[in-house]
């Protein structure tokens, strides 16, 4: 694209001055000049065409003079015009004075037009980069409109109405919150209903944060839930759901994961734990326990790996809370860890709270602990209790 320079002089023989001088730019569709003889002149054609890139202004002109027109041309807020002032070489005061009021540069008459030709290139190098830039704000400003679109999908794909089972209130407390640490996140949890006795319930947390963990994290929970929902064992569900994440992982992304089989009756609950954190049970007098470490590996990192898993039973008033790691990992200003003992104490303080109030208490507390420090991981939490 040419470089459109608008020329604003009374003297009408500087037109042909500057389309002699250069006839070599403006033949080759590098520069483009088009030519006014007055402020109010220029200013009517800067109204109707709003592509003109540099404005070359005598500032002793009849009707407007050219400090009027650069008073004019700065309302207009477009940081990509640039204005080049000509004078006498004795109007010094009104050449600071335009420079003072926002002028890219001047040049004095007689023109000597090798100066004003190197005037012209660095008003065009700032021009470029300025453009470039708005460029770069424009694309930033549409990418944060499509994370803001994207954190509202990844929400509304994660179950949000609670109590989920209003059937089975009398025996079933259920709540959860994902918090991500950008505008979308890796972690996530999820539970659906396999049969009139049980349900499935997950919480994992995707390797890396943002986009790629994002995208990673909804293969991984539709993997998860499309199988669990057949009413398979959890080892078998985590070892097909690996299988599968193992193809589809790029830049050696994987995924821990708590994946449980809850019966509503009994109390019974089966698990198999992919290199997660292990869950707390709550129970009713008090008492915290954390469930064992696992020896199955994380997934979506080994294709073939036979995941195990193990059995336990919630008592009535006992509750299960999962987490991320983003609890336990979250750091104050002097970078201190929120920790296990923190998070153990809290529980044991909390033991009488439904889900609900179990899951704000302990959000509340880690923002508390973290203080003006920003979030650094995503933060998950599911808790279940039987009643």
């Amino acid at each position: 694209m040419a470089v459109k320079i608008l020329s604003v002089d009374d003297e009408l023989d500087l037109e042909l001055l500057l389309t002699q001088y250069f006839r070599r730019k403006i033949r080759k569709g590098e520069y483009e000049f088009r030519f006014a003889h007055n402020g109010l002149e220029a200013l009517t054609m800067l109204l109707k065409e709003k592509d003109f890139d540099i404005i070359l202004s005598d500032i002793n002109m009849p009707e407007m003079d050219g400090l009027s027109l650069l008073t004019k041309i700065n309302e207009m807020q477009n940081p990509a015009l640039k204005c080049i002032m000509v004078s006498a070489y004795g109007d010094m005061g009104n050449i600071r004075q335009a420079m003072n009021n926002g002028a890219f540069d001047f040049a004095t008459k007689p023109i000597d037009l090798e100066d004003l030709s190197l005037t012209i290139e660095k008003a065009i190098q700032q021009i470029t980069y300025i453009k470039a830039m708005q460029q770069e704000h424009t694309q930033l400003e549409a990418i944060k409109g499509d994370l803001a679109v994207a954190r509202e999908i990844q929400h509304a794909i994660l179950p949000r109405i609670f109590p989920p089972f209003p059937e089975e209130a009398r025996f079933l407390d259920i709540a959860a919150s994902m918090n991500a640490a950008k505008e979308v996140g890796g972690d996530f949890y999820d539970f659906f209903r396999i049969d009139g006795d049980r349900i499935g319930f997950v919480v994992a947390d995707v390797s890396g944060k943002g986009v790629p963990a994002a995208i990673f994290m909804a293969v991984s929970r539709t993997l998860i839930r499309a199988t669990g929902i057949k009413g398979v064992k959890p080892s078998e569900c985590i070892s097909y759901s690996n299988n599968l994440l193992v193809e589809e992982s790029v830049n050696s992304m994987f995924v821990t994961i708590f994946y449980g089989i809850y019966n509503i009756r009994t109390g019974e609950v089966t698990y198999t734990n992919a290199g997660h954190n292990p869950p707390y049970i709550i129970k009713a007098d008090g008492t915290v326990d954390r469930l064992p470490y696992s020896d199955n590996i994380i997934a979506g990192i080994m294709e073939g790996f036979h995941f195990t898993e193990e059995t336990f039973f919630l008592q009535p008033g006992d509750m299960l809370l999962l987490y991320t790691d983003g609890v336990t990992e979250a750091t104050n200003n002097e970078y201190v860890e929120y920790g296990d003992e923190r998070l153990e104490a809290l529980l044991k303080k909390s033991h009488s709270a439904n889900c609900q109030q179990m899951v704000d208490i302990l959000k509340a507390d880690v923002k508390a602990f973290e203080g003006d420090e920003d979030q650094s991981d995503d933060i998950t939490l599911l808790a279940i209790k039987r009643l």
